[in-house]
This record gives structure tokens, C-alpha cells and sequence, in this order.
């Protein structure tokens, strides 16, 4: 204001005090801004500046006023002397002292402010009572995992008891975050911290000497960007003196070949750029391997809670971005702080080789540049959120449609299918316009502040040249380092969203490294030689949920050799017990026991090594029968395997396959039947050789005859094993040295087949039923046949009365004729004196 008013006296603050108050409005509007965008309440991080700002501001006040109280020029343009000599303090100089003086008593005013409500809200707090007299040690919550399972699947610790009131509800195992969490950007990009020691090459020499040189070419290629505007403004003064003598004729050959030279090294496409990119690659390549591994094991190491509660298309889409941590990596090394050094390099160099103003113009620019890329990028953070969840929804729906296909084409679902899936592209579509859209808008402004820092730029050194202060080349090179700065400046908004991007994307991996395993090896826990399979469950309780208890108080002895089998309704705890013993899960309290050693004394590894499982749902890889066959025991032989298939009983079955044992097996081994796969899983256990071995009801959906085969499997493969059994056909376990029957998590009855029996009780009547359902569907069966054949000989009589005349001399044909009843299971050979007790009772 002091210019303009007094332009007619040439009156001039002075460089100095015209960088020192622009510097001052831009800084103060920085804070200005940071105080809008952050909550009301002021914080340590604001108190700190303010006590720091009142010695410095006293400082600037005592300079002011000894400079003005003294006789002194007031500054003038064009007159290095200065201009009217004052005695005293003239009215503007009084202003400017009296607004530092208000600023001076702001400051302390607003730090006396703090410190006196912090005092009190302390005081306060202390009237409250110490926290650590008054807070339980132990909160009501429950605690991580929400109960003692982890929201129902989670293992609790040893010792824990069931909390008498509600737990509060929590979200489900590895539900998608809605929205980004509030933290800040520091806090937010330390938790990336945990990448490190995969991205980094510890584990060789080689590749962290190739980082280092890495390094080098970049700080190379930054001595280059300086010297390529520099050059250029040299060859146009060379050439200008050339043109401004008549008589000379002079070409500066050298200069312009050592332009041509720095332009061939400059840039990421130039020599340094290109061999940099070339000698990353192993580092990059090395941080993927880490990196992609270390997670695919992570989720392999992950319990039973976590896989149960999981989408596998969300988990595999996690698992595919781990070269987003990659990308991230390389751009903030080799893009974004050679960028950023990039922009300190052009202010240094402006401050030097031209004027303070450029310098101060080009700070200006690209502070505010930065801040309004970063603003619309946090802005749009949300949008490309949304977007990259809606694209991994899409990826859920598409998997899942595949993976249940036969279940599709079951319930004649296909146009369900193509509703949800285009009703997930649209929402992707949808979340993708909002974030191109808004790139758009973020374009257009950062273009916008870039050309009107250009244009204050070209206007001074525009009036520099023809005042005669600048050269025509300085101009020039002026130009060239302004359009070499826009490339970093508008790729720092492609860099920041590109990043962000990366950021986002890793945010699910980083959600699994986060997720830790609930069963661990103990730090007392060792392996095991050798396994006798003697098993004890002693007063075992265990609930998924602390409001519904799975196991109260279990307690039953397997002596080695033996074969126990578990009975009871859906619901009572006999998949539960299989659970417990595998270390799915840890038991509440109680113990369990393995040839008398707790199980959480022996280690997963080594305990799981001496058990062997045929599920009642066998799952095999998308492989060759071999390839499933030698799963369980990779050192096994071909002659090892054709032994194991004969005693399941599948050998010949495999041989007449059109390729044999190299019969590729289908997706989950759909290409098999049930029983095929059934047989290939006893195999396959059979080829591990444990001594304990959990049947999960492996021939509840069988056919007879497939039935009898695989019970004569089981029985060679029980020989000399432990084998906990889990049945619904009671007729398959009569031949068992004991039977549990399990109610509400608790053995209500224990004994042989006949034992249980005799007792009439839950056993007795669920046999009962069973036996009279059997004979139901037998006899069903009979007269189907039996309408069958009438039907058949109806057809093929045509009304015959010979056919007549023969059925009138054998009334009792049909039944002579009746085909064999279905044959028994080996179990239900045994239990026909059973059965006929049963009966008579």
C-alpha cells in the first residue's frame, strides 16, 4: 500500500523486506489454512509454534525498533543511497511496528490461554480419582476377539471363563473398512513400516550395493536437469554476440554438443534413467518374491477363524497386490523425492543465477501446487476408495459365480447370476466416473496455478531483458527451466494419486499381516518322537461364542489301537472334539491329553504329523491323482502309492481310467464320484501313516455297495491306528470298542453297540429309528422294482393271456422272482442279532 500510494516518490521497501513480507503472507496463510482443517481444540503440535514464535517475534520487534528510532533513509528505487533522511519514526513505520506488537501480544496471550486450560482440565482430572485405583485390570469387554473365540471362531485363552453379561457386538472377521481411518498421514504410512524387511535386500550384498548405485544415478540425474537450461541459455548468448557483430561469424560447436550430450543422459528414457530402471529390476524382483511369499505363508499360518470367516475372493485379490507394494516402493524412490529435490534444486538455482523474486515465485507456485494437489487428492481419496472396493466386490461376485457353478446350474440360476454381476459392474462403474471426473477437475486446477506463477515469472524477467538487467539467453534458459519444472510439478499429481493408489490397494495385504494366528506354539511346546494314540479328554470346555457353550465338561479315554466313535444329534460337539485334537482351536479349560502330554506342549507341526483325517467332503487339487495321491507323503514311492490304492480298494478303478494315475482330477476333484474320492482320501491318509486317524462321517452319502467297499478300506487302514469316528448311520460303528453318545457337549452315554442298547436310552432309540427307516426304504425299493417289472412285462405281453395264464399258475412268482435285498454293510452284517434284541425289547 506504501508503494502505490508513494510510486510518484520512487519509494521502495527493498528486496529484503519485500521477500520477508510476501514470505510472511504465504507462511501465515499456510497456518491460517492448517487451523481450518484441523479440530477446533488446539494441541501440542500448535502450542509448540507459538512459543517458538514469541522470542523470535521480540527479536524482529527490537531490530525494527532500533532501526527506526535512530536517523535513518527511508529505501528508494534507483538510488542506492535511499531516499528522504528521517530523524524519527515516520506514521507507516509506526503501523508497522504497532501490528508486530499486536501480533507479539497475540501470541502470548493465546499460549497463556492454553497453558491455563490445560492446568485445569489437569486438575480436574486428578479430582477424578487415579485411574489405575478405580479401572478393573481386566474390562468387561472380550477383549480382541470378541468373546473367546474371536466372534464366534476364534480360539480364547487358557483359563478364561464366560462373561455373565452380553459381549458388545463387533464386526466380523476381516470385514472391508467403510472409509479411510482417521489418523494422520505419518501415523497412516508408519503402519506400512511392517513391509520393510521384505522390500529391503538383507539377504544380499549384491542387491543393496545395486541400491546404493541406484541412488547415485539419481542424484546425477538432478545435476543434469540443472545444466541442460543452463547450457542452452550459454549457446543463445553465444549466438546472440555472434549476430550482434557483422564482421565475426562464429558457431559454438562445442556448446551445442555438450547440450545434445547432457539431453541423451537427462530423463527417466535418457542413458542414466534407462540403465537405473535396468539394474532395478533384481531389487524389485526380490522385494515381490519376499514380499508375495512371506504373505501366501502368512495366510497359510493364519487359524481356523480367520479361513472360516473370510470371502476367498477378497483374500486372493489381497494376495494379488502385493506388487502394489512394489510400485509404491519405486515411485517414491526414483519419482517422487527426485522430484521434491528437483523443486528445491530450482529454487536454490533461481536464487543464484537470477533474482531472490524468481526464487520466491517458484516457492510460491509450488507450495500452493502441492497444496491443492494434495487437498483434491484426499478429497478424491474416498472416491478412488469406494472405486477399488466396488472392483473387488465385482471380483467376489465373478468368483463366486464360478466356484458354485454346478449350485447355479442346480437352482437354474444363471439370470440371478447376470443380475448380480452387472448390478456389481454398475456400482463399479458408478464409483469410476466420480474419481475420472474429479481427476479431470484436479487437472484443470493444478494447470491453472502453474500458468499464472508462469506468466508472473515471464513478466519480470520480460522487464529484466529490456531494461538491459538480463541477457536474451538468461530468458530463455529462464523459459526452458520453467517447462522442465511443470513436468515434475503435473506428474506429482499422477505420482500422488498413483501412490495413494498403491496405498489403497496394499491396504487389505497390510489388514493380513495384521491378522495373527489364535493357536501358536507355546514357549514351552516341543515336537514328538513317536505317537502310541492314546487320547484323553478331561473335563474339555469350549465355546465358539461365550453365550453358547460347544463342549461342558468332556471327558472320555481312547486307549491305543482302538476305535471310538461319536454319536449324537447335529449341534452336540462331535466336529468340535475333531477341532480340539486337530489344534484348530484351544480348549477353554480342561485338558487333552496325547499319550499323556497336553497337547499345548507338543507342537501344531509335530502334532498334526501323527494324525491323519478323511473328511466326509474330500477336496482335491485341480491335479493328477498322483500328484493328490503323494500330497500326504511326497518322499513316497509309485509302488508305495499302487499299495496304499489297493488297500482303499481304488486301484483297479484308477487303472481303468484312460490315463491312469496321470487322470487329472477336476476342479476340487469334481471329475470324481464320491466314492472315488473318498477311496483316493483313505489312500492318501494311508500313504501318511499316522497312528491316529479322525473319520469324519466319510460314507454318509454313499451307496451301498460303494459303502461296503470303503468300510473295508477303513478297517485295513484301522489296524493297529486309533480312530475316532464320526457317525450318523449307526450301522456303519456296531463293530467299535466304544461308542460316545454326545448331547448338549457332554458324553451322556458310553459303551459297545450292545451295551448301549441294552441300556434303552438315547442310543437305543436312535437306532430304532434308524432301523425302522432302513426298512422303509427297503421295502420302498422292493415295490418299486417290483412296479417295474410289471410294467416292463405289461409292455412286452401286450395283453397276452398266456402271460395271464402263467401268472394265475404262480401266484407267488413275484416274490419268487424279487431280486436280492441291498446288501448289507459290514456293520450291518454284525448287527443283525441286534437288531433282532432290539426288536424283542
Amino acid at each position: 500500500m506504501h508503494v502505490i500510494l508513494f510510486r510518484q516518490e520512487h519509494w521502495w521497501a527493498g528486496q529484503s523486506v519485500v521477500i520477508y513480507i510476501v514470505g510472511s503472507f504465504f507462511t501465515w496463510t499456510i497456518v491460517l489454512v492448517s487451523l481450518v482443517d484441523t479440530s477446533p481444540s488446539p494441541t501440542f503440535a500448535q502450542l509448540y509454534p507459538w512459543v517458538l514464535a514469541v522470542p523470535l517475534e521480540v527479536v524482529i520487534l527490537a531490530a525494527r525498533l532500533t532501526l527506526y528510532t535512530r536517523p535513518h533513509h527511508e529505501p528508494a528505487i534507483g538510488d542506492p543511497r535511499g531516499g528522504l533522511y528521517r530523524k524519527n519514526i515516520t506514521g507507516w513505520e509506526l503501523t508497522e511496528v504497532s501490528i508486530a506488537i499486536v501480533r507479539l501480544l497475540d501470541l502470548v496471550g493465546i499460549v497463556l490461554l492454553y497453558t491455563f486450560c490445560s492446568v485445569g482440565w489437569m486438575a480436574n482430572r486428578n479430582g477424578e480419582g487415579d485411574s489405575t485405583e478405580t479401572t478393573r485390570l481386566l474390562s468387561s469387554g472380550t477383549g480382541l476377539n470378541n468373546g473367546m473365540n474371536g466372534n464366534g471362531y476364534g480360539s480364547s485363552h487358557q483359563n478364561s471363563k464366560p462373561h455373565a453379561t452380553k459381549p458388545p457386538e463387533t464386526e466380523a472377521a476381516w470385514v472391508r473398512p467403510a472409509s479411510v481411518p482417521s489418523t494422520s498421514w505419518w501415523e497412516y504410512l508408519s503402519g506400512y513400516s511392517i513391509f520393510f524387511p521384505y522390500l529391503w535386500p538383507s539377504k544380499s550384498r549384491r542387491l543393496q550395493l545395486t541400491v546404493i548405485f541406484c541412488f547415485t544415478l539419481v542424484v546425477s540425474q538432478r545435476v543434469v536437469n540443472v545444466l541442460v537450461p543452463h547450457q542452452i541459455g550459454i549457446i543463445i548468448n553465444a549466438l546472440s554476440k555472434s549476430g550482434d557483430d557483422s564482421e565475426a561469424f562464429y558457431i559454438p560447436w562445442g556448446g551445442i554438443c555438450l547440450y545434445v550430450f547432457y539431453r541423451w543422459l537427462q530423463g527417466n528414457q535418457g542413458l542414466i534413467g534407462s540403465l537405473r530402471s535396468f539394474l532395478w529390476i533384481p531389487v524389485s524382483q526380490y522385494s515381490y518374491m519376499e514380499l508375495s511369499t512371506a504373505a501366501f505363508e502368512h495366510v497359510h499360518g493364519l487359524s481356523l477363524d480367520f479361513h472360516l470367516g473370510k470371502k476367498t475372493g477378497e483374500v486372493i485379490s489381497a494376495l494379488n497386490k502385493g506388487n502394489s507394494i512394489n510400485t509404491f516402493l519405486e515411485q517414491v524412490t526414483f519419482q517422487v523425492l527426485p522430484m521434491l529435490v528437483d523443486l528445491c534444486v530450482a529454487v536454490a538455482y533461481f536464487g543464484i543465477a537470477f533474482d531472490v523474486y524468481y526464487a520466491l515465485v517458484v516457492t510460491l507456485v509450488t507450495f500452493i501446487y502441492l497444496y491443492v494437489t494434495v487437498r483434491m487428492a484426499q478429497w478424491r481419496a474416498e472416491m478412488r476408495r469406494q472405486m477399488v472396493n466396488a472392483n473387488r466386490q465385482e471380483d467376489a461376485v465373478k468368483n463366486d459365480s464360478m466356484v458354485s457353478y454346478e449350485t447355479v446350474k442346480y437352482f437354474n440360476a444363471e439370470q440371478y447370476e447376470f443380475n448380480r454381476y452387472r448390478g456389481a459392474v454398475t456400482d463399479f462403474q458408478r464409483a469410476e466416473y466420480e474419481v475420472l471426473f474429479s481427476l479431470t477437475l484436479l487437472n484443470t486446477t493444478q494447470n491453472t496455478v502453474f500458468m499464472l506463477g508462469l506468466m508472473v515469472t515471464c513478466f519480470i524477467a520480460a522487464f529484466q531483458v529490456a531494461s538491459g538487467e538480463r541477457e536474451v539467453g538468461q530468458f530463455v534458459a529462464l523459459l526452458t527451466y520453467m517447462a522442465q519444472l511443470q513436468g515434475p510439478l503435473n506428474f506429482f499429481g499422477t505420482f500422488y494419486r498413483s501412490i495413494q493408489s498403491a496405498l489403497i490397494n496394499s491396504e487389505r495385504m497390510l489388514e493380513l499381516f495384521r491378522e495373527q494366528p489364535t493357536v501358536v506354539d507355546g514357549p514351552s511346546a516341543s515336537k514328538v518322537a513317536s505317537c502310541s494314540g492314546d487320547i484323553k479328554f478331561d473335563n474339555v470346555k469350549f465355546a465358539y461364542d461365550s453365550r453358547k457353550p460347544a463342549l461342558t465338561g468332556l471327558t472320555f479315554h481312547c486307549q491305543p489301537g482302538t476305535t471310538t466313535a461319536l454319536v449324537g444329534e447335529s449341534g452336540g460337539g462331535k466336529s468340535t472334539v475333531f477341532r480340539l485334537l486337530f489344534r484348530f482351536y484351544n480348549a477353554t479349560s480342561g485338558n487333552i491329553l496325547i499319550d499323556d502330554r497336553p497337547v499345548d506342549t507338543i507342537t501344531i507341526d509335530s502334532l498334526r504329523s501323527h494324525i491323519g483325517v478323511v473328511p466326509q467332503d474330500t477336496v482335491l487339487f485341480n491335479e493328477t491323482l498322483m500328484y493328490n495321491l503323494k500330497y500326504a507323503n511326497p518322499l513316497a514311492t509309485d509302488e508305495d502309492v499302487y499299495a496304499a490304492c489297493r488297500a482303499a480298494s481304488i486301484h483297479d478303478r484308477i487303472l481303468t481310467f484312460p490315463d491312469g494315475y496321470e487322470t487329472k482330477v477336476g476342479e476340487r476333484g469334481l471329475r470324481l464320484s464320491g466314492g472315488e474320492k473318498q477311496r483316493v482320501a483313505i489312500a492318501r491318509t494311508i500313504l501318511k501313516d499316522p497312528r491316529i486317524i479322525l473319520l469324519d462321517e466319510a460314507t454318509a452319502a454313499l451307496d451301498t455297495d460303494t459303502e461296503e467297499h470303503i468300510q473295508g478300506a477303513l478297517s485295513t487302514l484301522s489296524k493297529g491306528r486309533t480312530m475316532l469316528v464320526i457317525a450318523h448311520r449307526l450301522s456303519t460303528i456296531t463293530t467299535a470298542d466304544q461308542i460316545l453318545v454326545l448331547h448338549n457337549g457332554q458324553v451322556i452315554e458310553k459303551g459297545t453297540h450292545e451295551q448301549l442298547l441294552s441300556m434303552r436310552g438315547r442310543y437305543a432309540s436312535m437306532w430304532r429309528k434308524q432301523i425302522r427307516a432302513q426298512r422303509a426304504a427297503a421295502e420302498a425299493q422292493v415295490l418299486q422294482v417290483r412296479a417295474e417289472r410289471l410294467r416292463t412285462a405289461s409292455t412286452a405281453a401286450g395283453g397276452d393271456d398266456s402271460s395271464s395264464q402263467s401268472d394265475e399258475d404262480h401266484p407267488n412268482g413275484d416274490e419268487t422272482t424279487d431280486p436280492k435285498p441291498i446288501r448289507p454293510s459290514l456293520g450291518q452284517r454284525s448287527s443283525k442279532i441286534s437288531d433282532a434284541k432290539v426288536q424283542s425289547q
